[in-house]
């Protein structure tokens, strides 16, 4: 689970502003986040399904963000990815 002030530092971190809170590049940072920490809970649990179901929606979602960055705005993409240190 994300605190709001894990979510804050993620915000000031990738956000264009300190209240963006629906670009996608925000977007991204929230769901990496969460992907790291739900991959390190199914590491101790491995017959979790219903998270590992869950993990896998939020990369699907972060995909989906992230072909949007890469088909319409390229700086902002390579951005986020230096960011996070996401694989290209």
């Amino acid at each position: 689970m994300i605190t709001r002030r894990k979510k804050q530092s993620i915000i000031k971190e990738v956000g264009m502003h300190e209240k963006d809170t629906g670009s996608a590049e925000v977007q991204v940072g929230i769901l990496s986040r969460r992907i790291e920490e739900l991959t390190r809970h199914l590491k101790t649990h491995k017959k979790d399904t219903h998270s590992r179901r869950g993990l896998l929606g939020m990369v699907a979602d972060r995909q989906a963000h992230l072909r949007y960055l890469q088909k319409r705005h390229p700086k902002r993409y390579n951005g986020i990815v230096r960011k996070l240190e996401l694989k290209k």
